[in-house]
C-alpha cells in the first residue's frame, strides 16, 4: 500500500516509556515514520528529547495539556491523507496492522474502522498471538463498533460531521461526541478481526488521575458532559442498554465461532474475552 493514503498522529503526556515501545512496535514492522505526526501536551518527563530523535512526519509541541480533542486535530491537519489513524501511544502494533485496517474497510464500504484489542499485561508473545488471531478471524467484523484506543478515519468523514471538539476540560470526553455525531450522520463503522494492537490500558489517563488525587474509580473530564450529547436521561439508558446487548451478542457469536473475541483481557496470565 502506498504510504502516502494514510497519516497516523497519536497524543502524549509524559509516558515515554511507553512512546518508545510504541514506535519500536511500528518500526519492528516496516511503518515509515515519515508519516507519524506525535502532538505533545505539555510533558516533562523525556518524552519530547526522545521525539526529536525521531524522522518524524511532524512533531507539535504544546506548551500544556489541551487536551485530546486539540492535540488528535492538530495531528490530522498537519499531515492530511485518505486516512488518518488516531490512536493512543500506550500500544503496541502487530505485522500489517495499518495495511489491514485500510483494505477491510474499503473492502466493506466503512468510512471509520478501528482493530481488535488485547488489553492489560504484556505477558504473551503478541506478535505471535496477533499472526494467529488474524488467521482465524479473517472476514470478522464487528459492525456499528468502534473505540478509541484506535480508529482510522476516512478523510470524507472530516467533512461530513467535521473534527473533534478542541475542548480542554473534555478530558477523554472527546472520542465520545464523535462518536455520537458519526452514528447520527449514518457514517458506518466497525472493528475488524484482521488487525490487532496490544493496549496496556489508558496508561496517560491513569496518570492525570493521579496528578489530580482522584481514584481509579473517578471520571476524569468534567461530571455534565454528557449534557453535551443533547440527549434526555431515558434516551442515554436505553442506548446504553442496546450497546450492552450487542456486546454480549459479539461476545457470543465470536467465541462461538472462532473460541476467542475481537477484545481479550489479560488476567492472571490468561486470555479473558470480553
Amino acid at each position: 500500500m502506498n504510504p502516502q493514503k494514510y497519516a497516523v498522529t497519536f497524543a502524549c503526556y509524559n509516558q515515554v516509556d511507553y512512546t518508545r515501545q510504541c514506535v519500536e512496535s511500528m518500526l519492528k514492522h516496516g511503518f515509515d515514520l515519515s508519516r507519524l505526526v506525535v502532538v505533545d501536551n505539555g510533558s516533562s518527563d523525556g518524552t519530547r528529547a526522545y521525539l526529536e530523535t525521531l524522522p518524524l512526519g511532524g512533531r507539535i509541541f504544546n506548551d500544556g495539556n489541551l487536551g485530546c480533542g486539540v492535540a488528535w486535530n492538530q495531528g490530522a491537519l498537519a499531515l492530511q491523507a485518505e486516512w488518518t489513524v488516531v490512536m493512543n501511544n500506550d500500544v503496541l502494533v502487530c505485522k500489517d496492522w495499518i495495511e489491514n485496517l485500510i483494505t477491510v474497510a474499503e473492502k466493506n464500504n466503512l468510512k471509520i474502522i478501528s482493530p481488535s484489542l488485547i488489553e492489560g499485561a504484556l505477558d504473551y508473545d503478541f506478535d505471535a498471538f496477533a499472526s494467529d488471531a488474524i488467521s482465524k478471524m479473517k472476514g470478522a467484523l464487528r459492525l456499528g463498533g468502534r473505540h478509541a484506543v484506535c480508529l482510522a478515519i476516512h478523510n470524507s468523514v472530516w467533512q461530513d460531521i467535521g473534527y473533534f471538539q478542541p475542548v480542554p476540560k473534555l478530558l477523554g470526553y472527546e472520542d465520545t461526541l464523535f462518536f455520537n455525531e458519526a452514528e447520527k450522520a449514518g457514517i458506518p463503522c466497525a472493528i475488524t478481526g484482521e488487525s490487532w494492537l496490544h493496549h496496556y490500558g489508558s496508561v496517560t489517563q491513569t496518570a492525570m488521575k493521579q496528578e489530580r488525587g482522584l481514584s481509579a474509580k473517578d471520571g476524569l473530564g468534567y461530571r455534565y458532559n454528557y449534557r453535551l450529547l443533547k440527549q434526555s436521561w431515558l434516551e442515554r439508558k436505553l442506548r446504553k442498554m442496546a450497546k450492552l446487548r450487542q456486546a454480549k451478542q459479539w461476545r457470543n457469536d465470536e467465541l462461538q465461532k472462532y473460541e476467542m473475541t475481537m477484545h481479550g483481557v489479560r488476567v492472571d496470565s490468561e486470555f479473558k474475552w470480553q
